[in-house]
């Protein structure tokens, strides 16, 4: 069937461009002048788009030389160990509330549900005393714990593990499995979708979190790049060149992260419901 171009599709097509464009444009931006140096020496905004182009200041920045390459590594320390941890403990919390019978199953939903009306930053005040008294400011235990549960996530999965038939979890313990053999042998398979969609948002929002970080880690060496850039962008007040790199640097696992997993993140969005 050939499908009909009407002049409004065209019209829509056209506007979903340019503003593809438009939000392009800052990426191409911070990708030019991070391949410039001395910026004093450059009369114009259009001569960065002028070869020649240079890695000098990648070369420079992940040489070992700057805190960069630490936050780095404790950026993607902090959110693949969440991510893992997450959507394992997510999915289990998933499994009991959408499968099994047991007194207060639905109060349990509730809960989470009600998490969800509760923001972060009202909760952080009492995150940072309990931290505190525990020792974990300042560590990697403390950057990881609190971000290793969520009422969104517990939410989504289990929403889409109701949809699963029973018929196929009692034909599994028919066979003599206990309850996390179906939960290995059954269940997970059969997530692949919303494990994949969880996993992809809990990875970006980790990578961008900044105010827990910002309180947790004390020390430079614990900083992750969304609290260390700035701290390193403000000892730069002439050349911009350096900084550009760095907000480069802290792109690009995004970047790929996205142009891998698109189509994940689109069905992902459909699923959760989630918007903008």
């Amino acid at each position: 069937m050939i499908r009909r171009v009407t002049p409004g599709v065209v019209a829509l097509e056209v506007v979903t461009i340019l503003l593809a464009l438009v939000a392009f444009i800052p990426i191409l931006w911070m990708a030019v002048v991070s391949l410039k140096t001395d910026e004093a020496s450059i009369p114009s905004a259009f001569h960065y788009f002028i070869p020649p182009f240079t890695l000098r200041n990648y070369i420079d920045i992940l040489s070992g030389g700057t805190a960069v390459v630490r936050w780095l590594f404790n950026s993607v320390a902090v959110a693949c160990i969440v991510t893992v941890g997450t959507t394992l403990l997510c999915s289990m919390a998933s499994y009991a509330i959408a499968k099994l019978k047991f007194h207060g199953r639905n109060a349990f939903f509730i809960y989470f549900l009600i998490g969800l009306m509760v923001p972060g930053e009202a909760t952080i005040v009492a995150l940072f005393v309990w931290a505190n008294q525990l020792k974990l400011l300042d560590t990697y235990a403390g950057l990881i714990l609190p971000s290793l549960a969520g009422s969104m996530n517990i939410i989504i999965m289990s929403s889409f593990l109701k949809g699963i038939p029973n018929d196929l979890i009692e034909a599994a313990r028919i066979d003599g499995a206990n309850e996390f053999r179906t939960y290995t042998s059954v269940i997970l398979p059969l997530s692949r979708t919303v494990i994949v969609t969880v996993s992809i948002f809990t990875f970006i929002g980790n990578w961008n979190s900044y105010l827990w970080p910002y309180l947790c880690a004390m020390s430079e060496d614990m900083f992750t790049l969304p609290v260390g850039i700035p701290t390193f962008v403000s000892q730069f007040s002439v050349d911009k060149t350096v900084p550009m790199t760095v907000n480069m640097i802290a792109s690009v696992p995004i970047l790929v992260f996205f142009i891998i997993f698109e189509k994940q993140i689109v069905k992902g969005i459909s699923l959760s419901g989630l918007k903008g």
